[in-house]
């Protein structure tokens, strides 16, 4: 798939700002005044900065305000009535304590609730996509899930709880890795299963379907070369999970928590860029490029 940037910008920075409105939403002993304010307003330009964002990859962004109708059988109709739920109802739980000093704990655990189903609907966009074997898996959602709690954690500063949930997201996202390698050839996809002419010998196309670029050529076919991928691999897993776990365990104060959460971010943008571009859609096939 086509790595485009409002989308690599989407998916890393509302699953770090709803993984910080969950932990705001269930601390016993939540910030109050400025703190509060301080932690709410990062929480809010990352969930809300992603979210519109991702409206740039849209070929109509007028019409994004369509998606809300469709929540019967959209993820992405679904994760907008999500987000838009859990913004209010954090707005108000993070009014208490900025303003009145009062913590609603039911507003917050609704609130916290509603930041983990927006990340979970997000993730379904793309695990639903049998289209695209890679994504279409547990560890799509798993993935999801573990690197907005975890950066979520990093973010508010709970030194324990981030390197637990780091260390499952590095994990989760060796074993997406490697389950997602194979995907492809073992959903049985071939140009063989696609004309049903498999029975009569070996299927391979005579020349491409056309000399020029089109539509389905840039979005959904990108090739990325092994030893490449293999080394932005590498790369993601040092900044993203091994640099800021050295940093936590190693002691933390404030200039080494904001370096570990600048690599954090820094190595989530790199493994959405692979995300997208490893994504192998079967479309891909008929165009000779799998």
């Amino acid at each position: 798939m086509h790595p485009a940037p409002s989308v690599i910008i989407f998916t890393t920075f509302s699953g770090l700002g709803f993984g910080l409105l969950f932990w705001l939403g269930i601390d016993a002993t939540a910030p109050t005044g400025w703190v509060a304010f301080v932690f709410f307003a990062i929480a809010y330009l990352m969930a809300v900065g992603g979210l519109v964002a991702s409206t740039f990859h849209l070929g109509h962004p007028e019409r994004a305000i369509k998606a809300f109708s469709q929540w019967r059988s959209s993820w992405l109709s679904r994760e907008g009535i999500a987000a838009v739920f859990t913004l209010l109802i954090m707005a108000l739980y993070g009014a208490g304590l900025v303003f009145f000093g009062a913590q609603w704990s039911p507003l917050g655990w609704l609130g916290a609730l509603g930041a983990l189903a927006t990340v979970f609907t997000t993730s379904m966009i793309y695990t639903q996509l049998k289209t695209v074997p890679r994504w279409h898996h547990w560890t799509t959602p798993a993935l999801f899930l573990a690197l907005s709690l975890g950066g979520g954690a990093l973010l508010s500063g709970r030194v324990t709880v981030a390197l637990v949930l780091l260390l499952v997201a590095a994990a989760v996202q060796i074993a997406a890795w490697y389950f997602g390698d194979t995907r492809l050839k073992a959903s049985g996809t071939s140009l063989a299963s696609a004309t049903g002419l498999g029975g009569i010998g070996e299927v391979r196309a005579f020349e491409p379907p056309h000399t020029g670029t089109n539509y389905l050529l840039k979005e959904f076919v990108h090739v990325v070369g092994r030893k490449h991928a293999t080394q932005l691999r590498l790369i993601t897993l040092l900044l993203a999970f091994a640099v800021p776990i050295a940093i936590l365990l190693l002691g933390v104060n404030h200039i080494t928590a904001l370096l570990a959460v600048v690599s954090h971010i820094a190595g989530v943008l790199c493994l959405r860029w692979l995300f997208f571009a490893q994504a192998e859609h079967v479309v891909g096939l008929y165009y000779g490029k799998r």
